[in-house]
């Protein structure tokens, strides 16, 4: 099983440290959050993992090489020339990942301890296209569930912007669930023939392409820990969570 880090990302709320650094090398208790999550996925046996990079993109690339990957083979998806954002930087590193029987992707930002053995399980076993990792959190950005845990669209809670067919499928009968995603997704390889996007695009709006054919659905995995490390603030309170 292969995975990929998304760590492409200017980082603009992680200023002043991605003024100079990207943010995925920025330190939680002597360790970056790239080398972290490397580490992470080794303990479920994921040991080969594409990397995107763009913003210093040479200080990440440079990192993999002076720590031998940390244990891992490291593959660098090169978006020097143009971010390309999530859903973009998947298309761009099609050829590396879809000779594989699943695969994951992760923002290079967050830490927790999801155990992503149980994950993956639940995908197989599921057989969607996509299975997302979701939990109960505080978010203004929330996606919505049917009863059967089906992905049927997104809403936004501060301005009530919404997406997806949930207006017309909400019902008393059929209530619908928000919970936030987690920044981490298991797919099956067959996925890159749906995804019609071009260029530069987000994932969310492939996951909520595939949700009107039902074929995204979602994993909750409410109570484990899960930390968005997207600024300074948030670092300083991941330093004494994860200590180690």
């Amino acid at each position: 099983m292969k995975a990929m880090l998304f760590a492409a990302g200017l980082g603009t709320r992680f200023k002043p440290w991605t003024d100079y650094h990207p943010k995925a090398l920025a330190l939680v208790n002597g360790k970056s959050l790239l080398q972290r999550n490397i580490e992470y996925l080794q303990g479920f046996g994921i040991n080969e993992v594409v990397v995107n990079v763009h913003h210093f993109a040479d200080q990440i690339i440079a990192a993999i090489d002076e720590n031998n990957g940390w244990g891992s083979k490291i593959i660098i998806s090169d978006e020097r020339d143009e971010v390309l954002e999530t859903g973009g930087g998947l298309m761009k590193a099609r050829h590396l990942l879809q000779e594989t029987d699943v695969f994951l992707t992760m923002n290079a930002d967050i830490l927790t301890n999801l155990n992503l053995s149980n994950l993956v399980a639940a995908h197989i076993e599921k057989k969607y296209l996509i299975t997302l990792a979701v939990m109960q959190r505080d978010s203004s950005r929330q996606l919505l569930f049917d009863t059967a845990f089906r992905l049927k669209g997104w809403r936004n809670r501060l301005t009530g912007e919404g997406k997806g067919g949930f207006f017309k499928e909400a019902s008393s009968r059929n209530p619908l669930q928000e919970l936030a995603f987690s920044g981490i997704a298991v797919y099956s390889p067959q996925v890159f023939d749906f995804i019609s996007q071009k260029g530069k695009f987000s994932l969310t709006e492939v996951f909520l392409d595939l949700s009107v054919n039902d074929l995204v659905t979602g994993y909750n995995h409410t109570g484990d820990i899960l930390m968005d490390v997207g600024s300074e603030e948030k670092l300083l309170r991941a330093a004494s969570v994860f200590s180690t």
